[in-house]
């Protein structure tokens, strides 16, 4: 049986993956790079770096980067809530999730953005519990009826009530993290079983160029020290807040993220991390960052391609959108994404369902996105020999007038060698005007209301719902809130 071939896009050389590395080695120990937090500036001290307080600037040599690196996992495994479902993050897997964090959803009856609320945030939950090529949730919405104080925490309080896979999620203050770690070990049980188990992953951002803020560097080493994974996010600009060029993009890139690693890896030597990010080719004519621009595309797959190379999990926002609707431009935009980072073998690809620079969801394309996503998935499995002989005896079978489809042959392999989308058209002319000729966001949205009107694929045992809403109200008050929307409680 002859083996299958993994179809795989590659847009770096080998030698030029080593010079981008060593440059990125190169300016963390000669331009040194900004850390806010003070007990990353001590570990990095302890760990014989220099730093200069005065700056907060601290100088990496390369010899600390690749002990980081030697002690980070290559592959981790995320669980889900019940903790027997296994996400292997690591090799050429692929997991999509929703991306992270809109401030506004797209109302298909208008066709309009409007803020996000408590209900938004339970449908979206609630759907993509029901969505078969969406691995993974995220806090893909921020909530707007709760103060900014607490919205990190709530959340992911509405999530975990809401789903049982695994979060993409992250903090908006310090004080958020605690709060997070213990909804997350009221979940799983027990510090140590979530430890075991992770259930969720923590996105940090560097703020670019070459800077680690307060927030973010303390994610870092809280996540590590809970066993949890952090997944880092760096997002230079070309031209704006990077390199012009592509390459002098992914130096920085890199640089950004062995920083993160190796403050994970002082902090809790064998943590999780996954080496992701945001980075965008920045449009001057407009002053945007299109995340559906081809070279926005180029530096995602090349970045994990370094990664793969220095051994680390991978993660890129793809398969989204920059158009406003649900039009030709998000299709286009979007299945080319969820392609290349596939091809890439990105581990994790935060996207489907985001509109406008990552800042809007639409509930219809999450249900669009998934079937690409699913074609995205049947692409990677590449062509399989599914017989000794691939075709010759079949042709013996064949009687005078006789059709393939009646051979035992096609049935036994029709529904495993194709796929079967539902929300793609695939009818005829006559078929889809007798059906209302409706488009496919019609149909999206069609199916949105259809899995919603299903009963919660999810709902949470009473008891650790209770304990939730015990830690939630908790923070709350601490953080000065009173009390939370009604559907919250």
């Amino acid at each position: 049986m002859i083996q299958t071939k993994r179809p795989k896009v590659e847009l770096l050389s080998a030698e030029f993956i080593e010079k981008i590395v060593d440059e990125a080695c190169l300016l963390l120990e000669k331009q040194g790079i900004f850390v806010e937090n003070h007990e990353a500036m001590e570990l990095l001290a302890a760990a014989g770096m220099k730093v200069d307080r005065s700056i907060q600037r601290v100088h990496l040599t390369r010899r600390l980067v690749e002990a980081g690196l030697a002690t980070t996992p290559s592959v981790i495994k995320l669980y889900d809530r019940s903790g027997l479902k296994e996400f292997v993050i690591g090799g050429d897997e692929i997991h999509f999730d929703p991306g992270s964090a809109a401030v506004s959803i797209l109302d298909h009856k208008t066709q309009s953005e409007r803020k996000a609320d408590t209900a938004d945030l339970i449908r979206l939950y609630r759907l993509v519990e029901t969505l078969e090529n969406i691995d993974l949730q995220s806090t893909a919405l921020i909530s707007a009826d709760v103060p900014h104080t607490i919205a990190d925490a709530y959340r992911l309080y509405l999530g975990l009530l809401h789903s049982a896979r695994p979060f993409i999620t992250g903090t908006f203050r310090v004080e958020g993290f605690a709060a997070m770690r213990d909804m997350l070990t009221a979940v799983r049980g027990s510090s140590e079983g979530l430890r075991k188990k992770p259930l969720a992953i923590f996105d940090a951002c560097p703020s670019p160029p070459l800077k680690w803020s307060n927030l973010t560097t303390q994610s870092l080493i809280d996540a590590a020290r809970a066993g949890q994974p952090s997944e880092l996010i760096s997002m230079g600009l070309t031209g704006a807040t990077s390199l012009v060029t592509l390459a002098g993009t992914l130096v920085q890139h890199v640089a950004e993220n062995l920083c993160g690693t190796v403050i994970c890896q002082l902090a809790k030597p064998g943590a999780p991390v996954i080496f992701g990010g945001s980075p965008a080719s920045f449009d001057m004519r407009k002053g945007t960052t299109p995340m559906g621009a081809m070279e926005t595309m180029m530096i995602d797959s090349a970045y994990a391609q370094i990664a793969k190379r220095l051994g680390m999990p991978t993660h890129a926002y793809m398969a989204m959108s920059d158009s406003k609707i649900n039009d030709s431009q998000a299709g286009l935009e979007t299945g080319m994404g969820a392609v290349i980072a596939a091809l890439s073998g990105i581990n994790v690809i935060s996207g489907p369902g985001m509109l406008n620079f990552e800042s809007t969801q639409s509930l219809e394309k999450l249900v669009i996105d998934d079937e690409i996503c699913g074609m995205a998935r049947r692409l990677v499995r590449g062509i399989e020999q599914r017989d000794d002989i691939l075709a010759v005896d079949k042709f013996e079978e064949l009687t005078a007038g006789a059709q393939f489809l009646s051979l035992a042959h096609t049935r036994k392999w029709y529904r495993k060698e194709h796929s079967f989308p539902k929300i793609i058209d695939r009818d005829t002319y006559e078929a889809w005007v007798s059906l209302g000729r409706k488009s496919m966001e019609d149909r999206a949205a069609e199916d949105v209301e259809r899995r919603l009107a299903m009963p919660d694929a999810a709902p949470l045992e009473a008891d650790k719902a209770g304990e939730l809403r015990k830690i939630m109200l908790d923070y709350a008050k601490a953080m000065g809130v009173s009390s939370l929307p009604e559907s919250g409680t």
